[in-house]
């Protein structure tokens, strides 16, 4: 069974940098991809960004180019997303999502998910 527990949420002012980490139960490499989705207060589940497992691609939602990265350690089979220059529009629960198909910004592509960490970002 494969469970993905993600940590490193907290509340952080406007203009700083968070770092959230989903760590996953099984080896990394049985499985594709690694997303990374935001559910807002009263806003819809998004896809932020994704990872391949093999580490060589990635792809980050427009609105977060260049504010957002991702790595994978295959050591620890974890993922993490690193979020700089962070806005209160990136308020939200974090969830990370896995998949042994193709990589997606659509939650549906899905079939593994965390239980999310709250970020809350203050102005």
């Amino acid at each position: 069974q494969v469970q993905l527990v993600e940590s490193g949420g907290g509340a952080v002012q406007a203009g700083g940098s968070l770092r959230v980490s989903c760590a996953v139960s099984v080896n990394i490499y049985t499985l594709n991809c690694v997303g990374w989705f935001r559910q807002s207060p009263g806003k819809a589940r998004e896809g932020v960004a994704y990872k391949t497992t093999a580490g060589e691609n990635a792809r980050y939602v427009a609105s977060e180019k260049g504010r957002f990265s991702t790595t994978r350690d295959a050591a620890t089979n974890t993922v993490d997303l690193q979020m700089d220059s962070i806005t209160p529009d990136d308020t939200g629960v974090y969830y990370c999502a896995a998949t042994k198909g193709p990589c997606s910004l659509d939650a549906n592509r899905y079939t593994y998910w965390g239980r999310g960490t709250p970020v809350n970002v203050s102005s």
